[in-house]
């Protein structure tokens, strides 16, 4: 909503409608009056939906089809579908897909950055899909990166090297939230018919494994073990020498054995899920078994199984041959020559750990769950997927449970910043719904870092949010997230700060500079964390650079006073950012 001064209004009976004072300022109410935009309703209302699991998300009315390209940035490969979008069935149809083996993963042993070849060769392809993107005519390119950028300390010098140099902005995301798109991939490939299912995917440096039946998923977990990773670090003989491979598959066991103990522990009394495997190194495995069962790889690969028995013959087999002699097997690359026997033995490891004798392909994975992701954001997808639409609210909700907050308090800050928000977007601000979910999420978890000590709490909350792998955001909006939350109190955003100097971009380190006051505000007002403060009026006056606070109680007789001194605590960091002088009134309840 957007504050106006100097412009006469009409009478209107509505109590929704803005109200002008003597000076024929228009002043706007916070959500207990005014109408909210869907957005922030959905915000304010999040919470209690959530408790009552269930959610009523529209499907935008949008009748022409979209084309979008979803790339997966990964350790061994980067890979790209640009699909057509039908948003009144919903679905997608793949038109094109693109693959380049760049090896990511191949980074220097000394410091574990990645090398400037493996750099080079990624910048290529990525150049390429962005070529075969545009001549499709694809509206948006949606680029992710994953375990290779994550860990490498020059990761994101790299990425911002691909944002300077073709404008593509890929987004750098955690080992669960890769999980959880990978999981909606599958879902849009297959039905589950309410049965449990484990996927799991083996990519270059990590092996996700998800554990659900069509809703929300049970388990999500990333381990670090790839094939490219485990290829390079454990083995130096060719044909791998019998200890090597003994202690690898030892090495392996280990790594797996806490995520499929979750697993387990989330299956119901008798319950025997199914097991799909997704993506290069399991696909490869199935196309070898294929072959050599049916003479024939089938095209589709989807839904060709192959049993645990199969699996160990292919790996003992492996185990025994040089690379020179893997490269002969019908179908297999040099690239994948290479890195077979661990990928295979990382499958033959999780299969063996959960009990379960055959696996079922599924084509589709990380990069389709991506242009799933999308349609959920956009409103398209209400029915299957409804329950995965509020994964963002969800995970919110979740971190402030684990850090017991006063969700109570952070529902009122929250409700009290974006009605601050609304109030002075297009006078004060020009932000938007997305910079609006952020500040709400700040609100909501702003006080976390008491769950480790009152003392310095912001800058607690600050490391706990960072650390807590939402899913939902990428790297950067988590970052924001995390520093609106750090500065809701004590000094203001500063470039001394690491936490401020973690913010990669202008834009990003803007959206804390305007919005922190916001979230400071919103704090003070509720300072008893009692709900004192019911309502709160903006009335901007340019002329005089002033912004005045009309503050009703919620109780009569409440003089509000730790409210207000709060309140003129605060309020410096706004008058400084905006140029404003803040004037507080208190109305009579």
């Amino acid at each position: 909503m957007v504050l106006v001064s100097s412009v006469k209004v009409s009478s209107c009976p509505d109590q929704t409608c803005p109200r002008t004072n003597k000076d024929d300022e228009i002043l706007f109410e916070d959500s207990s009056v005014v109408k909210h935009s869907a957005k922030t309703f959905n915000m304010i209302a999040s919470v209690r939906k959530i408790k009552q699991d269930w959610l009523n998300f529209p499907v935008m009315a949008i009748e022409h089809e979209r084309i979008l390209a979803a790339i997966d940035v990964g350790t061994n490969s980067i890979h790209m579908v640009v699909v057509r979008v039908q948003p009144w069935l919903p679905a997608f149809t793949i038109i094109a897909k693109e693959k380049t083996t760049v090896r990511l993963g191949d980074r220097d042993t000394r410091n574990g950055n990645l090398t400037e070849a493996a750099m080079d060769r990624a910048m290529s392809a990525l150049q390429r899909c962005q070529e075969i993107a545009q001549s499709l005519n694809a509206e948006q390119i949606i680029a992710v990166a994953t375990s290779a950028v994550r860990e490498a300390p020059n990761g994101r010098d790299f990425l911002h090297a691909v944002e300077t140099k073709l404008g593509l902005w890929v987004d750098l995301i955690s080992g669960p939230e890769e999980a959880r798109r990978i999981y909606l991939g599958v879902l849009s490939g297959m039905e589950f018919n309410g049965q449990s299912h484990i996927i799991v995917d083996i990519g270059g440096g990590s092996t996700e494994l998800i554990l659900g039946d069509g809703q929300e998923p049970r388990t999500l977990s990333s381990t670090k073990v790839g094939a490219v990773r485990l290829t390079a670090e454990y083995i130096s003989t060719d044909p791998v020498s019998d200890s090597e491979f003994r202690y690898l598959q030892a090495y392996i066991r280990g790594m797996l054995e806490r995520s499929i103990e979750e697993i387990q522990a989330h299956l119901r009394p008798g319950e025997r899920p199914y097991l799909v495997g997704t993506s290069g190194t399991i696909e490869t495995l199935a196309a070898i078994h294929a072959r050599e069962t049916l003479g024939v790889v089938p095209s589709p690969l989807q839904g060709h199984s192959f049993t645990l028995t199969d699996l160990k013959e292919m790996v003992c087999r492996f185990r025994r041959m040089s690379n020179e002699e893997r490269l002969k097997i019908p179908g297999i690359s040099d690239r994948r020559a290479e890195i077979i026997l661990a990928g295979a033995l990382i499958l033959q490891e999780v299969m063996s750990l959960l009990g379960l004798e055959s696996i079922t392909i599924c084509e589709r994975a990380l990069r389709e769950g991506v242009i799933v992701d999308w349609m959920l954001t956009h409103g398209l997808i209400e029915d299957r997927l409804r329950f995965q639409s509020s994964v963002r609210e969800r995970s919110i909700l979740r971190v402030a449970q684990r850090y017991r907050i006063n969700l109570q308090h952070g529902e009122q800050v929250a409700q009290l910043a974006l009605s601050l928000f609304e109030q002075t977007k297009g006078s004060l601000h020009n932000w938007g719904d997305e910079e609006q979910e952020l500040l709400w999420a700040a609100a909501i978890l702003h006080n976390c870092g008491h769950h480790v000590s009152h003392s310095s709490h912001h800058k607690h909350s600050y490391y706990l949010i960072r650390n807590s792998d939402l899913l939902g955001y990428n790297e950067i909006e988590i970052e924001t997230i995390a520093n609106l939350a750090r500065y809701h109190r004590k000094s203001n955003p500063k470039k001394k700060h690491e936490s401020y100097r973690n913010l990669s971009s202008k834009k990003h380190r803007r959206i804390v500079e305007q919005l922190s006051p916001l979230l400071r505000l919103a704090v003070a007002l509720d300072r008893r964390q009692i709900g004192a403060i019911k309502r709160v009026i903006c009335q901007y006056r340019p002329e005089a650079r002033e912004l005045r606070l009309l503050l009703q109680p919620s109780r009569i007789g409440d003089e509000c006073l730790l409210e207000l001194w709060s309140l003129n605590l605060k309020k410096t960091s706004f008058e400084e950012e905006y140029g404003l002088k803040v004037v507080p009134i208190l109305e009579a309840a």
